[in-house]
C-alpha cells in the first residue's frame, strides 16, 4: 500500500497536522471527525483493487465508485452516493516538443471529513493544487469542498492554457494551408487530421463536465456547503469558455480541410487543363505526319521538292498558334 499513496495528511483549520503520514485510516478518520475542523486528504496514484481495499473498507466507499475508479477510461461525471460524493475529471496537458495533447483521468471521492484522490496517467495537477491549498488556509479551512473545487479549478484552467497553445499550432498551421509554396504540402491533409484528432481528445474530456459543474454551481448537492457555490459557478463559466474555444477549434479546422481540399481540387484542373493543352499541341503534328507517313504513291505534293520544310513549318506554326491560344486562356 504505501507504494501508491502520494501524499496523506490530516488538516486541522486549513493547517496540516505535524504528524507522521497516518498509517491506520480509519483512526486517522476518526480524529479528524472528532476533532470537529479537520479532515483527512489522501492521495493514491494507480492503485490495484487489493490496494485500494483497505480504503474502500475504511471509509466505506460505493463499490460502483470504487470499479470506476480503479478500472479508469470513465468519462467525466458526478455521482451522489449515501457516504460520499465521486467526481470524475479528466485533465489535459499540452506538450511543447510533440505539440500533441495528452489526458489523465482524475477521481475524487468526497465525504464527511475526508478527501481521496485517486490519478491514473502522467497528467498531475494534484501536487501544485495541494501546495497552493497548504499556502492558503482561509481557503483549506473549508474543508473537502474547498480541495474539490481547488482541484477542479486547476483542471479547468489547464483546459483554458492548453486551448490557448492549439490555438497558436491552428494559426501556423492555417498559415501553411494558404502559402502558395508550402513546405510539405503532401503531408498536410495527415496534418490536419491529427489536429482534429487532438481536438477531439481535448473536447472528450472537457464538454462532459459542464454538467456536473453546473450540478455542484446550482446546489443540492450533498458534502458541498453552501459558501462554495460562487466558486463552483466561477469554474464553471470558465469552462464554458475553454469548450467554446474547442468548439471553435474543431469549426475552424473542418473550414481548413475544406479549404485545403478545395485547392487541391483547383490544382488538379489546372494539372488537366495543362496536359490537355500539351495533348492537344502534340495531337496536330501527330496527325500530320501519320498522315505523310502512309505508304501511298498518288499523294498531294508527294513529289514537291520544297514539300518537307512546307509540312514541318505548318506543323510548327500550329503548334505556335495552339500555345499562344492556350497561354491567352490560361491553361498554360
Amino acid at each position: 500500500m504505501p507504494t501508491v499513496i502520494v501524499d496523506c495528511a490530516i488538516y486541522r483549520d486549513g493547517h496540516r497536522s505535524e504528524r507522521h503520514q497516518p498509517a491506520d485510516f480509519a483512526g486517522a478518520l476518526d480524529e479528524a471527525r472528532a476533532a470537529g475542523n479537520a479532515f483527512l486528504w489522501i492521495g493514491l496514484y494507480e492503485p490495484t483493487e487489493d490496494e485500494f481495499a483497505l480504503v474502500t473498507s475504511e471509509f466505506g466507499l460505493h463499490p460502483l465508485a470504487v470499479e470506476d475508479a480503479l478500472s479508469a477510461h470513465q468519462r467525466p461525471k458526478l455521482e451522489t452516493y449515501d457516504d460520499s460524493l465521486f467526481l470524475v475529471l479528466k485533465p489535459v496537458l499540452y506538450d511543447d516538443a510533440t505539440s500533441t495533447v495528452s489526458t489523465g483521468e482524475l477521481m475524487l471521492f468526497v465525504g464527511d471529513s475526508f478527501v481521496v484522490t485517486v490519478r491514473h496517467g502522467t497528467t498531475n495537477p494534484l501536487s501544485t493544487v495541494r501546495e497552493r491549498l497548504e499556502r492558503d488556509p482561509e481557503v483549506l479551512q473549508h474543508g473537502p469542498t474547498a480541495v474539490m473545487y481547488a482541484v477542479s479549478d486547476a483542471v479547468v484552467d489547464d483546459y483554458m492554457d492548453v486551448a490557448a497553445e492549439l490555438h497558436v499550432d491552428l494559426d501556423e498551421l492555417e498559415e501553411e494551408v494558404f502559402t502558395p509554396e508550402g513546405a510539405d504540402r503532401k503531408r498536410i491533409a495527415e496534418r490536419i487530421y491529427a489536429f482534429k484528432r487532438q481536438v477531439l481528445e481535448f473536447r472528450r474530456s472537457a464538454s462532459p463536465l459542464a454538467e456536473p459543474m453546473t450540478r455542484l454551481a446550482g446546489g443540492g448537492v450533498p458534502f458541498v456547503h453552501s459558501p462554495s457555490l460562487p466558486f463552483f459557478r466561477d469554474v464553471s463559466d470558465h469552462l464554458t469558455r475553454a469548450n467554446e474555444q474547442v468548439e471553435g477549434l474543431d469549426r475552424l479546422l473542418s473550414d481548413i480541410l475544406s479549404a485545403y481540399l478545395a485547392q487541391m481540387g483547383v490544382r488538379q484542373n489546372d494539372d488537366m487543363r495543362k496536359i490537355s493543352a500539351w495533348a492537344a499541341m502534340f495531337a496536330v503534328p501527330t496527325m500530320i505526319a501519320g498522315v505523310y507517313g502512309m505508304n501511298f504513291d498518288h499523294m498531294p505534293e508527294l513529289h514537291w521538292s520544297w514539300a518537307y520544310p512546307a509540312v514541318v513549318g505548318l506543323m510548327a506554326g500550329a503548334c505556335l498558334v495552339l500555345f499562344r491560344f492556350f497561354k491567352r486562356r490560361g491553361w498554360l
